[in-house]
């Protein structure tokens, strides 16, 4: 097995749909500009609440990218 080493970005995705579209929407942006992302973990989760209905959830990730 190789050695790496990571490095770490902090983001917060959201979404409309729920909680695995919010994590979707922020890696999806992530790959953009950000090169072997590798993994990802959910530090938080939380929402946002509208005439007593959810509105928009938001995830908060630490995903980690091999450093070349």
């Amino acid at each position: 097995m190789s050695e790496h080493v990571y490095k770490t970005v902090e983001l917060v995705g959201s979404s409309a749909q729920g909680t695995d579209a919010a994590i979707q929407n922020a890696i999806a942006r992530a790959a953009k500009t950000i090169r072997h992302l590798e993994w990802f973990e959910v530090v938080e989760t939380r929402g946002h609440i509208e005439g007593d209905k959810v509105a928009h959830y938001q995830v908060k990730l630490k995903i980690g990218f091999r450093l070349e």
